[in-house]
C-alpha cells in the first residue's frame, strides 16, 4: 500500500467519522418517553435519560446514577470496539 493509499483511506475514515457524529447530534435531539404503571422515563437519541419519575415524585439523583451506567456501557463498548477494530472504534467517538 502506497502513501496516497494511505492518505486515501485517512479521508475515508474522517468522512465516516464525521458522519457518525452528524448522526449522534441528530438523534440527541430526537426524544423517547415511556409512561406505564406510574413510571416515566424520558431519554433522548444518544441514550441519555432526560428525566425519571414515579407517581410523579421524579429523582434526579437515580438519573445521574443511571446515566453514569449507560456512560460505563458506552465507554466499555467503544474499547471493546477499538480492540476488534484494531483502534479505529475510537474514530466514532465510542463513548459518550
Amino acid at each position: 500500500m502506497g502513501i496516497l493509499d494511505t492518505a486515501k483511506n485517512l479521508g475515508d475514515l474522517k468522512k465516516l467519522r464525521d458522519q457518525a457524529m452528524a448522526v449522534q447530534k441528530v438523534l440527541a435531539q430526537k426524544t423517547i418517553v415511556v409512561e406505564e404503571d406510574g413510571v416515566r422515563i424520558e431519554i433522548d437519541g444518544n441514550q441519555q435519560i432526560r428525566s425519571f419519575s414515579i407517581q410523579g415524585i421524579s429523582n434526579d439523583l437515580v438519573v445521574q446514577k443511571l446515566n453514569k451506567a449507560i456512560r460505563q456501557a458506552q465507554e466499555m463498548a467503544g474499547k471493546e470496539l477499538a480492540s476488534q477494530s484494531g483502534g479505529l472504534g475510537g474514530l466514532f467517538g465510542g463513548g459518550a
